[in-house]
């Protein structure tokens, strides 16, 4: 078991406090850009009881993305969508409440060079990065410069990882593990794959950070039968899918709120 107050930063202290509560964790996505005014999206989610936002930082090879997710950061980038852009608009929000979890690709964070890169989440107000193609075996210098500037990187565990792997993983991610429910890409689903429990079982076994299940999670169903066996749902497709459908702040508003109420149904029946 992973010391929990090692290296705990914003992220993590806020999601803990918040789990050791009793609450599920809802971390709703937006790729950043994707629409004018976009970050009304981000005080949406808050509004409707998000417990911290994933911003995607679009890239123009999302391998581990699938459809959904690939159209909007191909129209993000179409509309002009950069970092430093992205970056630019959240450093002028005012505090929601709610951490903010910036999602992307190494290529951008070698882009600028860790060090710039993470600085500059930082300046902006994110707290929090995840990087899905970079392996913990390779993730050592971007572990010690985040650390650095004050941004807490989660890593991602999938179904296939071997034991040894997972625990390093477990013990090596800062704010929340990443448990990927499933072998695939991200996309909504009809159901919660038989993976996830199985996957987040062995990481809690190992950790007692806040373990996220993402990749999938697409109703408030799905969300309050992943809350059976994780602290929370990452929900991105879902998401997406209706902002590219054209829902607005409000629209999302509610989505929202059906996740949320899923997640206090699921913990008032357990607790």
């Amino acid at each position: 078991m992973t010391n929990p107050t090692l290296a705990a930063g914003e992220v993590e202290r806020h999601l803990r406090a918040r789990r050791d509560g009793g609450r599920g964790l809802l971390m709703p996505y937006v790729t950043g850009g994707i629409a004018p005014g976009w970050t009304d999206y981000l005080s949406a989610f808050a509004d409707a009881g998000a417990d911290a936002i994933e911003v995607g930082l679009p890239f123009s090879d999302p391998t581990l993305d699938g459809v959904t997710i690939q159209r909007a950061s191909a129209a993000a980038l179409a509309r002009g969508a950069s970092t430093r852009r992205i970056l630019a608009d959240l450093a002028g929000l005012p505090d929601l409440g709610v951490p903010l979890v910036a999602s992307t690709y190494y290529n951008l964070v070698l882009h600028d060079g860790p060090e710039a890169f993470c600085a500059a989440l930082r300046r902006a107000g994110v707290a929090g990065l995840i990087v899905p193609d970079l392996p913990v075996h390779e993730a050592g210098e971007l572990m010690d410069v985040a650390a650095a500037a004050g941004v807490e990187p989660a890593l991602l565990a999938s179904p296939t990882t071997p034991p040894t792997r997972l625990a390093e993983i477990a013990a090596r991610s800062r704010g929340f593990v990443y448990a990927v429910s499933l072998m695939g890409t991200t996309g909504e689903r009809d159901g919660l794959a038989a993976s996830a429990a199985e996957l987040a079982g062995r990481i809690r076994r190992v950790s007692d950070r806040p373990v996220l299940l993402g990749f999938g999670i697409s109703t408030p169903d799905q969300a309050r039968r992943a809350r059976r066996h994780a602290d929370g749902v990452v929900v991105g497709a879902a998401v997406m899918r209706r902002v590219l459908d054209g829902a607005g702040p409000d629209d999302l508003r509610a989505f929202i709120a059906t996740l949320r109420q899923a997640l206090d149904q699921e913990c008032d029946r357990s607790g």
